[in-house]
Parts: C-alpha cells; sequence; structure tokens
C-alpha cells in the first residue's frame, strides 16, 4: 500500500469528540464522532450534502459490534433520523470536499459498503441489503478510488469495519503458524489485535473437564454463529476468525486452557515463543 499523508483536526480539541480527516490529493472529507456530539455535528455546513456515514455500536440482544450504512442527499437530515436507534454510540460520515457526489454515486458507495463490511464479517450489519445501484465505467472507478481511501481512513477513525482480518500482503510475506491436536491441524498468524485462525482449521469436539466457563462460552457462541461446524467427529472453522490472542484461539482448538507461545509452530517446528525472540 502507497504511503499517505493525513491530517486530523480537532475542532475543539479533544480528541474523543468531533474529528475531520482529509488525505491529500483527495477530494473526500471524513467527519467522526461520538453519538454524545451529534447535535454539534449536525451544525457543520459540510453535512448538508450529499455523502455516505455508519453508525458504529454494539447489538443490545448478542453484545456483537454492530453497524447501519446509509447514504443521503443532505446526511444531516438522514442523521436526525436515527435518533431512534438505540445500538450506536459513534458515527463516521464521508463526504466531497468539491460537492460532486450525486444521488447515484452514494448508494453505489453505500451498496460497496455494505458488500464489503459483510464479506469482512467483523461486525453485525443493520442493514445488509445493499442498493445494487449502477454506475458509468468512468464513475465507477472514480468511486473505487473514494472507496480505496475510505478504507484508509476508517481504522485511523477507530472503525476496522473494512479492515480484513488476514491482509493479502502480510499473507503473501508472512508464513503461516500451525497447531496440532489429536491428529487435526489448524492454521492461523498474528495480527494487529490478536491471532487469526484460517478457514478449514480443525478443532476437538469435546472440552476437557478443566475448561474454564469463557471458553465454553466462547465455542458455544462460535457454534452457534456457524463458525464452527461439526463433521465426521471433529469441529471444522467455515471462515477466517480472530482472538484476542495466541493462547485464545489454541483454547477454542484444544477444548481447554493450552499456552499459545508453545501451541502454535512454524513450518520448521519452532514455536511462537521461539519465533518472536528471535532464535
Amino acid at each position: 500500500m502507497a504511503g499517505a499523508k493525513i491530517t486530523i483536526c480537532l475542532p475543539n480539541g479533544d480528541p474523543q469528540s468531533l474529528r475531520i480527516a482529509e488525505l491529500s490529493n483527495w477530494t473526500g472529507k471524513a467527519l467522526a464522532a461520538p453519538r454524545s456530539d451529534l447535535d454539534f455535528v449536525l451544525t457543520r455546513k459540510e453535512l448538508e450534502q450529499a455523502g455516505v456515514y455508519l453508525l458504529i455500536g454494539t447489538d443490545p440482544d448478542d453484545g456483537k459490534p454492530s453497524a447501519y450504512v446509509g447514504e443521503g442527499e443532505d446526511v444531516s437530515k438522514r442523521l436526525r433520523q436515527h435518533r431512534d436507534k438505540e445500538f450506536w454510540v459513534q458515527l463516521v460520515v464521508f463526504v466531497s470536499k468539491d460537492e460532486n457526489l450525486t444521488k447515484a454515486h452514494i448508494r453505489y458507495l453505500e451498496g460497496r459498503l455494505i458488500e464489503e463490511a459483510d464479506k469482512i464479517h467483523r461486525y453485525k450489519l443493520a442493514n445488509d441489503q445493499t442498493s445494487g445501484a449502477k454506475l458509468p465505467e468512468a464513475d465507477r472507478e472514480d468511486m473505487e478510488v473514494f472507496l480505496s481511501q475510505v478504507r484508509q481512513l476508517l481504522p485511523i477513525l477507530g472503525c476496522d469495519i473494512l479492515t480484513p482480518l488476514v491482509k493479502t500482503e502480510t499473507v503473501s510475506s508472512q508464513s503461516p503458524l500451525f497447531g496440532s491436536i489429536k491428529g487435526l491441524s489448524s492454521r492461523g498468524q498474528r495480527t494487529a489485535k490478536g491471532f487469526v485462525v484460517f478457514a478449514d482449521s480443525e478443532a476437538v469436539i469435546a472440552l476437557r473437564p478443566s475448561a474454564p466457563t469463557y471458553i465454553i462460552e466462547a465455542r458455544n457462541k462460535l457454534k452457534a454463529d456457524g463458525v464452527l461446524v461439526e463433521e465426521a467427529g471433529k469441529l471444522r472453522f467455515t471462515r477466517n476468525e480472530e482472538f484476542s490472542s495466541p493462547s485464545m484461539a489454541g483454547a477454542i482448538i484444544c477444548g481447554g486452557h493450552v499456552n499459545g507461545l508453545t501451541f502454535w509452530r512454524d513450518k520448521n517446528g519452532r514455536d511462537l515463543k521461539e519465533i518472536e525472540a528471535g532464535s
């Protein structure tokens, strides 16, 4: 990924309040703020134009990260209509500095945001139906460039909804780690937030008698979500899944506590502890 210069303005001087982010040589602008600042945010002239937005929070029923992706020709009017949505606590808005986004453009962007977020599966989407908006080829290419800048800015603004669990360039440059128990095999690697177990990795069905409650509950949740499915006397990961640490990832696979630094090994048999020590 090419280098980028990002400028962040704090109108209130508070990094937890409204933040305005811009990229050099980009016609777009991002505004991010907590819900508690909504009234102040709605006074911004930028929000009186067309744009796309994300409402970020937690699903009250299952505690999962949740998001609503929307668009509006007047973003401020749309945001006022979302006061009745209780789940969200943060908002991020993307508009154009030269006000050249049309209704067709923002409907296309909304659809692409939903499509990518649904594929990455970090957040539960409150609306998962894409608009299906069509654009001429030249406009479509422009919007894909706009979307690439949105991808860059979202993590800076505290939202990883479009951040893949495993980045393509990381996969190509970093060898996977392997875990094995009772003839079952798993693959994964370190990530910025912990450890990801790759799709099709295998896990034991039976929990150890000593398995603590948090591991039992985590495995049950993964089963309920369809991430772990039973096949031929074992459990299989249906998709890449990120955990808070190598040990938590190993515990899910082994059905009880393990030391992730010694469970995960490279193709040469070195465990993670040795790898990270540089030995």
